[in-house]
């Protein structure tokens, strides 16, 4: 329990043999419920899933017995016979902690990347009450963007701008960061299940959250990298992305300011839209075509393409304006009556090495 709310945490893992058993084993014990999902590994991911479960349920029944474990962290194994993607095995573990009661429930990737020792700053202003969703952000620091290869510097730079744009959190970063927490009423009101099943889910669910109109927290936490490998396939992920990028955008606008209430800024983004493909395909004509005087009719083209992008640029400059304040940002230590990091720091590092969890579901029967 954490400040009076059962926590549950969701672990998606997948070929993550070597990882999954240290982020298991060094979860704080204020977890009530640890979700370790395995997306149909092919590695041996599973069956370490299963050994550390066990691990943790007996130490805990051993050290409380069946009724003292009770309130202690439990271990859930769920593996998927067939493999859904990122999202589709953090569906599955939101499901499962909606079922099970949980009030707030965290993400930690089963790759080691996520420190344990920052997941109450990332749960803390969901537990509050003061935000719905709360992500991680390695963004903040300049040490911290300096250990990320250049690569994915400048991929995670780009999907902050399209993001931002898509779902309507202008002030929001890194939003590929999977360290995140959300209030079960929240995650009701997204209808979570519909989705998307792959690396995209982050940047659905932030869309899903913003129709809401729900408060986010950006919470600054320092990147740590190990010997692990990204799955993602560039090929496919980055066409898929950009069609789910530009969807949702288009979705967003019609919903927030069509359907719900009209908002001149509908028009700006669609009447600026087609003045500059209007302006760009005739600038192209009038050099193109014999018949056209080529400065005459790229002037007029220029102009018409100018007022476009103008018009796209106040609708956006209204969109940001509407979306104020919903990003909430926690960039330093926990402070006041939360700042537990000494003693709770302790108590952690005592009962990660002394406890664990319950019996329940320590078999590794499947639930998925």
């Amino acid at each position: 329990m954490y400040d009076g709310q059962a926590v549950g945490v969701v672990v998606p893992a997948y070929n993550e043999a070597g990882h999954i058993g240290e982020v298991i084993e060094t979860m704080p014990a204020y977890v009530d419920r640890i979700y370790a999902i395995d997306d149909a590994s092919s590695d041996g991911t599973w069956a370490e899933i299963r050994e550390h479960a066990r691990r943790r349920n007996e130490r805990a029944m051993a050290r409380d017995g069946p009724a003292g474990a009770a309130n202690r962290t439990r271990v859930v194994p769920i593996r998927h016979e067939q493999n859904r993607g990122a999202g589709g095995a953090v569906k599955t573990g939101y499901a499962r902690a909606l079922e099970d009661g949980m009030d707030v429930i965290a993400v930690m990737d089963g790759d080691g990347q996520m420190d344990p020792a920052h997941l109450e700053r990332v749960i803390e202003p969901v537990a509050a009450g003061e935000v719905t969703y709360a992500k991680g952000n390695r963004l903040r620091s300049i040490r911290d963007c300096t250990t990320m290869s250049r690569w994915r510097l400048f991929g995670n730079l780009l999907l902050t701008m399209l993001t931002r744009v898509s779902s309507g959190y202008w002030e929001l970063s890194d939003p590929q960061n999977g360290f995140t927490a959300i209030s079960s009423e929240g995650l009701r009101g997204v209808d979570f299940d519909r989705l998307y099943d792959g690396y995209g889910f982050l940047n659905d669910l932030l869309f899903a959250l913003n129709v809401n109109r729900e408060p986010i927290a950006d919470v600054s936490h320092p990147a740590r990298y190990g010997d692990e490998r990204s799955t993602i396939r560039y090929s496919t992920f980055i066409p898929r992305l950009s069609a789910l990028i530009a969807r949702n955008f288009a979705t967003r606008v019609a919903r927030n300011y069509v359907l719900r209430r009209f908002h001149p800024l509908a028009a700006c983004y669609a009447l600026g839209a087609l003045a500059t493909v209007v302006g760009v395909a005739g600038g192209g004509y009038s050099v193109l075509s014999a018949g056209v005087d080529a400065f005459a009719g790229g002037m007029a083209s220029l102009s018409v393409a100018t007022v476009g992008i103008l018009l796209v640029l106040f609708g956006t400059w209204l969109d940001v304006v509407e979306n104020e304040g919903l990003v909430h940002d926690v960039s330093g230590p926990a402070t006041g009556e939360r700042d537990r990091v000494g003693a709770l720091g302790r108590e952690r590092q005592f009962d990660v090495a002394h406890d664990g969890g319950t019996a329940d579901d320590g078999t590794g029967a499947d639930h998925g």
